[in-house]
């Protein structure tokens, strides 16, 4: 057996600079050249999350991630999971199970408890898989979060594994990024750094070389490869919102109200991506302009954002907005704002008290310490058009009897149980079901109630997903200097 290392980390210089991409890309590659592999990232922070087979939470790029390599997904690849519900507090997820709020001195506090988590799943991991792709989180030079690091360098050191930096020279300064990256860390961690990778970049590459060759002298680094900008790409976001979209041939529109503690917005990639869909993505203090659907998207802090959603007018707009005709759909947070009340008695999101919601739907939310957090399948009632997703919420919804499911859906348990519901005269529906727009029954049968007319019938978001993977790999494949990336971690050049 080789001893080169099975395990390569991923850093980035920036956040955002291509280190979830990276990992599902070279993912994918060793996928086809037939190893066990899988991803790993010690701890993230968003708010865009999934559920795993036995009911944990990860981050979504480890999902994505993990699609990549062909593999199911584990609590152990995302250990601690971050979840913002104000600008210095946080709900701490460790090995897919919420543990508590903590402030950002508390968990910096915490850390030690964390570290033993992260090599207890990267033990785990290690076990099943001959390699292990690890992604770092933002930057390994943040001098403020260098005491008890286990998201970078801290963790590299900690389990001896190499690692490659990647940079985004679509923003600029990438040169600078790297070279600065590198200099303020440590003797042991700067040897640790193997190889370089300059992602998104546009143009001729012969103009690039004198670039590369000063950069490889300065440093003595190899750049493993350049990446090229990949037009239309699309790979679900760890955190940041995209609202870029290729639409053909409008039928309908959409707008989503972008809430200050949106969660899970990557459920509406399916209708950023759809031909016939023109989705808007509506800022803070934002209008809500004419269209044909309100999405109100899921909450951290649901009651906290109903207080910004009512602060905005978004509840004038929308009640003008149904008087007009138009519909309203509610995911998750958005279900519970829907609602008469959202009582809070524990303080599970903050302050307890309980908040009026905005009347239009015959429910009433209580948020509980127990966190639902389970996949689902199903049938949506109004047509038995199949849908499959996840939950994750902290509330428990009353409905009233008279008013029809929006689903009926399989628990745990194997049970046949309603989700969600729909207003009298149909205007307005709302679910627990996160990925709604995911299978392609279910987002027609959705976009039809919401007036579209004419859709192109081939569009399959699952299908794209895939072949989107498959771009990357090949993107990967064609620009990796292989032998470089082999001798550095153990895979077949």
């Amino acid at each position: 057996m080789s001893d080169k290392p099975r395990t390569l980390m991923v850093q980035g210089t920036t956040s955002d600079a291509g280190k979830s991409t990276l990992v599902a890309g070279l993912g994918r590659m060793l996928l086809r050249r037939g190893v066990k592999v899988a991803p790993f990232k010690p701890q993230n922070m968003a708010l865009n999350s999934a559920v795993t087979p036995d009911g944990g939470e990860i981050g979504r790029a480890q999902a994505v991630q993990a699609q990549a390599c062909g593999v199911e997904t584990s609590v152990h690849m995302n250990p601690i999971l971050i979840k913002p519900n104000s600008d210095t507090g946080a709900q701490i997820i460790v090995q897919g199970k919420p543990v508590g709020n903590f402030e950002a001195t508390g968990f910096h506090e915490y850390k030690k408890t964390a570290m033993a988590a992260v090599l207890d799943s990267y033990a785990k991991l290690q076990q099943q898989y001959s390699t292990i792709l690890v992604e770092g989180a933002g930057s390994p030079a943040e001098i403020n979060l260098r005491e008890g690091d286990i998201a970078n360098m801290g963790f590299a050191e900690e389990v001896d594994c190499p690692v490659v930096l990647v940079t985004d020279i679509d923003r600029g300064g990438s040169f600078a990024h790297l070279v600065g990256t590198l200099e303020l860390l440590s003797d042991t961690e700067k040897a640790r750094v193997k190889g370089f990778y300059i992602n998104r970049f546009r143009g001729d590459i012969k103009l690039l070389l004198p670039g590369v060759e000063w950069l490889e002298k300065r440093t003595g680094v190899p750049v493993l490869g350049v990446v090229p900008y990949i037009k239309a790409f699309h790979l679900e976001a760890e955190d940041a919102i995209n609202s870029e979209q290729y639409t053909a041939d409008v039928q309908i529109t959409v707008c989503v109200p972008v809430f200050p503690r949106i969660s899970n917005h990557t459920d509406f990639d399916p209708l950023r991506l759809h031909p016939n869909v023109n989705l808007q993505y509506v800022a803070p203090e934002g209008i809500i302009p004419p269209c044909d659907l309100i999405i109100l998207p899921g909450s951290k802090s649901v009651r906290q954002d109903l207080q910004h959603l009512k602060e905005q007018g978004w509840d004038v707009a929308i009640k003008k907005h149904l008087r007009y005709g138009g519909k309203v759909l509610g995911i998750c947070g958005g279900y519970q704002m829907l609602g008469q009340s959202i009582s809070d008695p524990l303080g599970v999101e903050g302050q307890v008290g309980e908040s009026d919601g905005l009347a239009l739907l015959d429910c009433t939310t209580v948020l509980t310490q127990a966190k639902a957090l389970r996949r689902v399948s199903g049938k949506l009632k109004c047509n038995d058009a199949s849908v499959h997703g996840y939950e994750i919420h902290m509330g428990v919804t009353s409905n009233s009897p008279d008013l029809q499911a929006f689903a009926q859906i399989e628990n745990a348990e194997g049970l046949s149980v309603d989700d969600g519901i729909c207003s009298a005269d149909d205007q307005i529906r709302a679910s627990y079901i996160h990925g709604l727009f995911d299978s392609q029954e279910s987002l027609a049968a959705i976009l039809k109630w919401a007036g579209a007319s004419n859709l192109v019938s081939e569009f399959d978001y699952e299908t794209l997903r895939e072949k989107e993977l498959d771009r990357l790999a090949d993107t990967l494949e064609a620009c990796t200097d292989m032998a470089a990336l082999a001798s550095i971690v153990c895979i077949d050049p």
